[in-house]
Parts: structure tokens; sequence; C-alpha cells
């Protein structure tokens, strides 16, 4: 696959939002890799799944075969109405379903379809449905990939229902106005791993020249960048001082011509000795450490905050930090608690 700068790895995301293309299936492996930092917050937990076809979702293959290992309670699976369905419903796929798993209980270790539960729902499985609602209301934690062109709306259905998650978003989604200040309240952050993601798609998604390919079985799969995972569960990663090694310099770290803050280009350039507000990229969310930092705002129009407010210099450019006259990317504001 040809490699891409930042600005065309994001791209595909924009097209999808503005298309409805939502069905991105997440690999096992990425899941694994993920979701082995919260095995001690899953004993005892009833996990829902709500945006996961039963056919292909490898959310429900990993808690169902690590039921027991995990000590869970209870797995629940629903998604959006589809044509996939066909492995639990005999044919039958008018109607959409939801799923149950308590567990093995022939001793074969194996999530057998007799051991599953399924239940039809008489509206479309919609994660915003009432009977998807209800379903919600019994979960601790839920987990899934939700349609990153409704990832504002999914992600304020959680906090509304105060719900434990770990959940799939584009990065940038962390800087819209909602998603942002949950973070600075350090209400969600993000998990452990971010970046490119591959994901399977549906058949009648069309090919695209970069960023897809079809393996040796005709599937489809689609590449994202800054992919990563959000969550509001304590994780080790979240503890851990983001290591500093240069020291401050003037003429390395310009002032913005509005705001009160000089811009950092890259995260591991951060000063160590520096004490006032930095603009550092969006990337630095995935190292923030709150007992560490401070995130004061970030550097746009949409943000109105009274903190940031007091760090601009000039009232007629409310919008990204400028430097010799230019607009730099998006920044996130943020000051070191320890000096």
């Amino acid at each position: 696959m040809t490699k891409l700068n930042k600005k065309d790895l994001n791209k595909n995301l924009h097209k999808a939002k503005i298309n409805k293309e939502d069905e991105y299936y997440t690999q096992l492996t990425d899941i694994e890799k993920e979701l082995k930092h919260y095995k001690k917050h899953f004993k005892d937990k009833i996990i829902y799944c709500n945006c996961d076809d039963p056919r292909v979702s490898n959310f429900f293959h990993y808690f169902s075969y690590n039921f027991e290992k995990l000590g869970l309670k209870k797995l629940i699976t629903t998604c959006f109405q589809n044509n996939n369905m066909d492995l639990f419903t005999q044919g039958n796929s008018k109607q959409a379903i939801y799923l149950e798993y308590y567990g093995d209980k022939n001793g074969n270790s194996i999530p057998d379809i007799q051991e599953i539960g399924v239940n039809y729902l008489e509206g479309d499985g919609d994660f915003r449905s009432e009977e998807s609602i209800e379903l919600l209301k019994q979960a601790d934690i839920v987990v899934t990939n939700p349609p990153f062109s409704l990832f504002r709306e999914y992600i304020a259905q959680l906090i509304e229902y105060d719900k434990k998650f770990i959940i799939i978003g584009n990065q940038n989604a962390a800087t819209t106005k909602e998603t942002f200040s949950l973070i600075k309240e350090n209400k969600i952050w993000l998990g452990n791993r971010s970046g490119d993601m591959e994901f399977k798609v549906p058949n009648h998604y069309q090919a695209r020249e970069t960023r897809y390919r079809e393996d040796e079985t005709g599937q489809k799969w689609r590449s994202l960048g800054n992919i990563c995972w959000y969550t509001n569960l304590d994780i080790a990663k979240r503890h851990e001082d983001l290591i500093l090694y240069k020291l401050y310099k003037n003429e390395e770290y310009p002032t913005y011509e509005n705001y009160n803050a000089i811009n950092i280009d890259k995260v591991a350039e951060i000063p160590i000795d520096y004490g006032g507000v930095m603009g550092v990229p969006v990337t630095f969310l995935s190292k923030y450490n709150p007992e560490q930092f401070e995130i004061v705002g970030q550097t746009h129009s949409g943000d109105s905050s009274k903190e940031v407010e007091l760090l601009r210099t000039n009232d007629k450019k409310r919008h990204r930090g400028i430097i010799n006259g230019k607009q730099k990317y998006a920044r996130i504001l943020i000051r070191n608690k320890k000096l």
C-alpha cells in the first residue's frame, strides 16, 4: 500500500462520514493488543457490544472465547439490522437480533451456537433505539467500534448513562468541542494504542486507489490513519510520565502571534524546564498523564473557554496559532504541573 502523509491518511474517514460508510470491522489482533491492558476491569462484569454484526464481530469472538478466563458475568451483542445474520437466524434476516452469552455449558471451551441466546428485536437494532438503550442499562462496560460518522452522538450516550467503555474512534474526534471537553475534564482519555489500523469492509464498498486492498479470498480491506481507543477505565499508561529531555531556548520555541503560548511541533520536543503554556500536536493526547500536565484548551475558534480567552492576544484572530503569519495545525494547549 502507498504510504501517505497525515492529511491523506484521514481523507478516507471524512469520505466515510459523508457517504455514511460506517461498517469497519476490527481485526482480532487489534482487539487483543488493546484489551489485554484492561483484564482486571472485566471480572464479574456484563459486557455490551452494541455495534457488532453477530456473524463477523471479533469483539464477540474475543469475549466469548475468553469468557471464563476474564471471569465475565454476561456478554450481550447487538448491531444495526443487516443481511449478515443468517448464521443465527436460519436465513430470517428481516428482524434485528441481540445475542446473550453466559459462558461455556458443555465443557468444550467453545461458544457453541446452542449456548448463545438469540433474541429478536422489534426495531432495527440501532444503538439509539429504546430496545438497545434498555440493554445498555444492563451493561457494566461497553466495548465496540461505533460508527465513525456518529461518534459524538455515540459517546454522548455513554456519558449520559454513566457507562464505562473502551471504544475505537478517529483521534481527530478528540478535538471536537464535546469530546475535547470530556478529555479536558479527565472524564475520558485515550487508550494504549493509536495510529494506523486496517479494517475489513463489506463487499459492496467501492475500491479505492490508496489505503485499500483485496486479499486472496476477495475480502476488501481499508486502512485508516490516526485511529485510537477511547476509554474511561483506568490504565497504567495514564500514570506514566512522558520522558522530557530538551531544554527551553527562546529561539527554538516561538510564541504564537495570537496566543500567549509557545509552539511545539513534536511531542518529543516538549521542554523539560518550561512552566508556561505550550501548544502541542494532538498526538500528545495518547501520552497524556494528568499528574504531569494540565490541559488548558486548544487553538481554534471552537474553544471559547475562559482559560483560552485569557491566552488570546489578538481578538480578531480567534483561530489556530499563528507563527510568522501562517497558521499552524491545531494544537492542544498544555502546562507542566510540576514546574
